[in-house]
This record gives structure tokens, sequence and C-alpha cells, in this order.
């Protein structure tokens, strides 16, 4: 029996917290995806080779917008936060009209709230699924792995959202920028590195360019590869923060600078406690794929 023939289906490539192309993190999405298998969407996932591709679905609960289903080369994702701000983008690009004044996603870890903050968008980030301190053989064998001291590590935590991150907060952002680390052999490793800016960040006011970043973030997931910029593991880290020092009601944190990209992830806490992950979103690529 002859395969069925492919289907052109929409598709879209964006680049994500950045305001200009090639400077923040690539995602692809597929608009149409209704009827693809789980086989056929990691199979696309693997062909595009970005960290995340996500798929575009009706929604199962009456409450959602749109489902999405979020794949990288090697599994799926319950949630991510640069796919989230990209799909939403891309589904609004495509002609999509949210029933509420917010968008609502559906996926596997449960409904996300995006909102739209002028031309931008931010997700609401969802709670916690483990979090609290790391064993101290953690922290020693990743510092060590990182290439610093442990006395080097000024804190540390568990802050899973679903991808499974684990963070180490180090003496400075200029300590961040100069890791060299060896992550080779940490396969089941999503980790997260932070430090604060200095004088350029100390003011942490409006995320709208007036003040310079309060953090500089690195990630490193399978195999010690770096992710360019990273929402899911962002709203992890602003929600150990706010938990752990006073912070200021609003601050943009810095990522993707090692690798040549101008991430910027703007967080903002409300006044309830709601913490939002924000950036900008810029469509790179339309077209139709077969699949």
């Amino acid at each position: 029996m002859s395969p069925a023939a492919p289907i052109a289906r929409r598709f879209a490539q964006l680049d994500v917290f950045a305001d200009r192309p090639q400077r923040g993190n690539p995602l692809a999405v597929v608009l149409d995806a209704q009827g693809l298998t789980e086989e056929e969407m990691q199979r696309v996932a693997r062909w595009t080779n970005l960290s995340e591709t996500t798929f575009l679905l009706p929604p199962i609960s009456t409450e959602a917008d749109y489902r999405v289903r979020i794949f990288t080369p090697s599994g799926e994702l319950p949630f991510a936060g640069h796919p989230t701000l990209g799909t939403a983008r891309a589904w609004l690009e495509a002609g999509g009209i949210p029933a509420g004044e917010r968008i609502v996603q559906e996926c596997a870890a449960g409904l996300i709230t995006v909102r739209r903050d002028g031309g931008r968008l931010a997700f609401a980030a969802p709670a916690l699924l483990r979090s609290g301190p790391l064993d101290e053989a953690d922290v020693d064998q990743l510092a060590s792995a990182l290439g610093v001291t442990r006395s080097s590590v000024l804190g540390h935590a568990w802050v899973d959202n679903g991808p499974g991150w684990r963070v180490l907060e180090l003496e400075s952002a200029d300590q961040v920028l100069s890791l060299s680390p060896d992550l080779a052999g940490m396969t089941d490793a999503k980790l997260g590195v932070v430090g604060r800016h200095g004088s350029a960040g100390a003011a942490a006011g409006p995320a709208d360019g007036t003040a310079g970043p309060l953090y500089e973030v690195r990630a490193f997931t399978l195999g010690g590869v770096e992710d360019p910029v990273t929402g899911s593991l962002n709203a992890g880290i602003a929600q150990w923060m706010v938990v752990r020092e006073p912070m200021p009601t609003r601050w943009t944190a810095a990522q993707g600078t090692a690798l040549g990209r101008e991430g910027r992830i703007d967080v903002q806490v409300a006044a309830e406690g709601t913490i939002w992950i924000g950036g900008a979103t810029v469509l790179t690529v339309e077209g139709s794929i077969l699949v």
C-alpha cells in the first residue's frame, strides 16, 4: 500500500525574545496540524532541528482559544516559554481572534494565559512542579562541570515548570558570560545559570530599553547544548527570586549574549503576585510545509 500523499499545511517561523530577526530564539510553527500523528509531528521537529517546533490544533478545553503540542527534536514537552509566545504570535498573524481579553493556550501542562502588552506578548508563569534547593552533591557536581568553585555559587534551586530546569546563581553576569562548561556527560540535566549585572542592571526599571538588564542568563540542555533564549527558565528564575529576596516589580533579563544573540526577557510582577514573562516576537518565515 502506497503511503498517503503529503499535505501542504500553513507554516511559520519566528524569532522570539528579540525585536530584530536572527537575534532571539527561532521557533517553527505548523498552523494546520489537525490530523497529524504524534510520529509525524516528531519527524517534522527532527527535520526543522530547532530547539522546539509547535503544532496548532483545535482546543479540547472550552476555555482555550487553541491547543498546542510542543516538540524538541527528541521528544515532546508539556510546556515551554518561547514556543508559547511564538505560537501565540503565529496564531494571531494567521487570523486568530481570542474569545476574551486575553489569549488562552491549552498545552499538556494545562491552560496558559497570554496577554498583549502593546506590540509584545507575555505569558503568566505556570506553577512550579518542583522547587526547593538542590542536593549538595548535585551542586558540587554542577559547579565542577561549569568550571567554577563551589564558593562562587550564591544560590541554587529546582525551578521546574515542565522542562525540568535547575538553576545556579553565580557571583556576577561577567562570570556567567565567561563560562566554558563541560556538560557533555550530563544527558539528564537542564541547567540554568544566572548572574547579576552591576550598575547597568541595578536600576532595574521598565523593561523598555531605558534600563539595562538586571540579570544575565544562560541555559544548557541535553549534552550541554546551549539554548539561546529560554522563557520557561526565566519564568522559574523569577518565581525563585521573588520569594528569596526583595525584587523590583519589573525588570529585564538578558540571554543569548554568549551566542551572539540579543535576547531580552521582560519580567513583570503583578500586584496579586502573577509573574508575566514577555518579549518581542518577529515573524521571519511564512509559507507552507508538506507533511
